[in-house]
């Protein structure tokens, strides 16, 4: 599989918050099937203990932008629970 997951990811988040989203659809956000595919097979291969180099970097990436996005949810919350 190629690694085209990682631009592809930024850019999706990037497009996401660009469009202005309000706090419900920023808690509703999720990446596109093709990212969850993606994100699956690099899950079994590091499982597998059969990462390359490239797809470490690529995982490595998905988990910096899954926690990006888990407390921008969680700011979304609160801005939520306040009103």
């Amino acid at each position: 599989m190629a690694d085209i997951s990682a631009p592809i990811l930024f850019e999706e988040i990037v497009d996401f918050l660009a469009s202005g989203p309000d706090s419900a659809a920023i808690i509703a956000f999720q990446p596109s099937e093709t990212l969850k595919q993606r994100l699956s097979y690099l899950l079994e291969r590091n499982r597998q203990e059969m990462l390359s180099s490239e797809e470490r970097a690529e995982l490595d990436e998905f988990t910096r932008m899954n926690h990006f996005m888990n407390m921008l949810k969680i700011r979304a919350r609160q801005k939520l629970a306040r009103v």
